[in-house]
């Protein structure tokens, strides 16, 4: 009663399927042909050469970006302590005002 019944597919009827037909493949053997022509090798990368004036560039600009991020992150930490430093004032301003309402009951 508690057991599933599982059902069975009924076969098709009036289609019958041929049997499968393999077939032998056959092995073509191929004569090498003439050899290939060599190949000119490839051109070599060419290399990067800075000039004193390219040195001073990536330099500069290398500085550049570390003061501009350096200025960033300086200036994310003094946001982030003037909002620490005005919470702390609510707070002390809270506080106060809670136990001066507390004195005069």
């Amino acid at each position: 009663m508690f057991r599933p019944k599982v059902p069975t597919n009924p076969l098709p009827t009036g289609i019958v399927t041929p049997p499968a037909v393999i077939e032998p493949t056959t092995v073509i053997q191929h004569t090498p042909g003439p050899a290939p022509a060599p190949v000119a090798p490839a051109p070599t990368r060419p290399t990067v050469q800075l000039t004193p004036g390219a040195l001073l560039a990536v330099i500069g600009g290398g500085t550049a970006v570390v003061l501009v991020v350096g200025a960033v992150l300086v200036s994310m930490l003094l946001a982030v302590a003037i909002t620490a430093a005005s919470v702390a004032v609510c707070a002390l301003v809270a506080r106060s005002l809670i136990t001066a309402e507390a004195k005069r009951r």
